[in-house]
């Protein structure tokens, strides 16, 4: 690096609160400004800007802006920062920090702090002053977070069984925050949802002197949804004037962005079946109870009385189904997250009619779950189990039963890189005490370690840097043989690693006493499998044409 030249830095800038206005992003960007002026570091518009973003929870290099800068290196020579908790909190972090600052040779600034500017350059990478500055300072922020933590869950806890008393979280859907006379928050009523409950549960009672049938809490929510009514997270974020939906979970190792959140019927159950609806505070999902066990109210205005809640709740245990009978012996249903429903390409579940109830068909089914997930879909399918189950056994089998079973291995790659700059840092330290030593046994110590360093470098030069890839092993079994021995369970992994997909659509009135094909289609979604299945029945195909 050419030390005579500006160094490039980067401004770093963070909130935990977007409220705090003692840390505002102006204050500290001014900061920054003012010690890279006076350290001949030119900012330019680079920046890091991460607001609402709590320093204890995440390390730098999870931070969105401020870790896309430390992936790009070579981009920039120097990090400023405001003070030292707007880098880290704990020590490991201020660790891996320093440590990414060594191997890339970069400086790190903290504008102000206890004592004035601070100035880490590990453009060295082994200046031992640098790394034990990071160390004391990353130990004092670490237990000043460990203190604020300490501070607030001890308030919480003594506020918890303060009587009518909330602490200001988000509060139970029905209720909103309202000040107490003397200081201090509880909760009341809340206009605008309130209504939004009394809707619930007359619906999910219905009006038997009317022949009016109760609705499921997934038809409640489908039709919630279709009136245009936020779901409870949505509902708070609207009150708080935040954008709607957000980040959520989907498959494993996936986050999905939505607009908006739906209700669903989940959500229905839990609002009416939780005592937070009573106004009990509640800890961990369970009450809170003062000295005589009592529960601890955080409102002087429940919404339902028990009375009330305990109908609500009985009517909920009357409709549900027993998925946990221990009379049952297939717990796991062979197409869950294969089959689909081709009007809104959404899964469709397994429907059990329940015993006693007022189900007429007491046949196992597999149904579009739109209403489970409060959606509305236009064509929904509902296609009988055995039906779907045997069709998909036999196109798979058809499909990949003559396949020899395969096994993809991973052979993992090799780099020097990594290895040749470090063993080149320390070559770099050791040269620089060449003439220091004044015996002839430290001078030949001195070369030997010299000559071992060199020639470790000159190995690592020579080496080839190798990709990783992938090995397909084939075995003696096939996938038909495979598919006889497992159980429901295994069957189903097969299904889920072919990427198998079975789609139906919705059936036409008649006398059906067989699955009717027009319904159905079944493909492999996974490459490898799908490209094997083609040439299987490419080879059937020359084969009986052959014949």
């Amino acid at each position: 690096m050419n030390t005579t030249d500006a160094l490039r830095g980067v401004s770093a800038l963070r909130l935990s609160v977007l409220t705090d206005e003692t840390t505002s992003p102006e204050r500290q960007r001014e900061a920054n400004q003012g010690a890279a002026t006076a350290l001949g570091i030119d900012l330019a518009d680079r920046e890091a800007v991460d607001l609402g973003v709590s320093a204890s929870k995440t390390t730098p290099f999870e931070r969105p802006e401020l870790g896309s800068w430390l992936r790009r290196p070579d981009d920039f020579d120097a990090l400023v920062f405001w003070r030292f908790d707007r880098a880290v909190r704990s020590m490991d972090d201020m660790h891996a920090l320093s440590t990414w600052a060594r191997d890339h040779r970069k400086m790190i600034v903290f504008a102000e702090g206890p004592g004035g500017r601070l100035v880490l350059d590990f453009r060295d990478a082994l200046n031992p002053m640098a790394q034990l500055m990071v160390t004391l300072f990353a130990f004092a922020a670490q237990m000043e977070a460990q203190a604020i933590r300490e501070r607030v869950t001890g308030a919480q806890a003594a506020m918890r069984i303060m009587p009518l008393r909330w602490r200001g979280s988000r509060p139970p859907y029905g209720y909103i925050p309202a000040p107490m006379e003397g200081g201090g928050w509880t909760l009341v009523q809340d206009p605008e949802t309130v209504p939004v409950i009394e809707r619930i549960i007359r619906e999910l009672m219905g009006d038997p002197s009317k022949g009016v049938p109760g609705k499921s809490a997934a038809a409640i929510a489908a039709g919630l949804n279709d009136d245009g009514i936020p779901s409870p997270r949505d509902y708070w974020s609207l009150r708080k004037g935040r954008e709607t939906g957000g980040k959520t979970g989907g498959k494993a190792g996936e986050t999905v962005t939505r607009e908006r959140f739906a209700w669903r019927h989940g959500a229905v159950k839990g609002i009416l079946t939780s005592e937070r609806i009573l106004g009990w505070k509640m800890h961990e999902d369970k009450p809170v109870r003062d000295s005589e066990g009592a529960p601890v109210m955080a409102t002087a205005e429940p919404i339902l009385t028990r009375e009330e809640f305990d109908a609500v709740g009985a009517l909920f245990a009357e409709r549900s189904v027993d998925n946990k009978s221990a009379d049952r012996t297939d717990t796991v249903a062979l197409l869950l997250r294969v089959i689909v429903c081709a009007g809104c390409g959404e899964r469709m579940y397994l429907h059990r009619p329940s015993k006693g109830g007022k189900s007429i068909s007491k046949t196992e089914t597999y149904k579009c779950g739109s209403y489970t997930r409060g959606t509305t879909c236009e064509s929904r399918a509902t296609v009988k189990r055995e039906w779907a189950e045997e069709y998909v056994e036999s196109e798979f089998v058809r499909m990949l039963g003559a396949l020899n079973v395969t096994e993809v291995r991973t052979i993992p790659g090799y780099d020097p890189g990594p290895e040749l700059v470090a063993t080149l840092a320390e070559f770099e330290e050791h040269q620089r005490q060449e003439g220091r030593q004044k015996s002839k046994a430290a001078r030949e110590a001195w070369q030997r370690r010299a000559d071992a360093l060199d020639a470790r470098l000159a190995e690592l030069e020579s080496r080839e840097k190798v990709e990783p890839r992938t090995e397909v092993i084939q075995s003696n079994e096939t996938y038909a043989d495979i598919w006889e021995a497992r159980d429901t369970a295994g069957k189903r992994r097969m299904l889920l690693e072919a990427g198998a997909r079975l789609t139906v659509k919705r059936g036409t009135q008649g006398g059906w006493r067989t699955l009717d094909v027009r319904r159905v289609s079944f493909d492999l979604q996974t490459p490898f499998f799908n490209d094997a299945a083609a040439d299987l029945t490419a080879m059937a195909a020359e084969l009986e044409a052959t014949a």
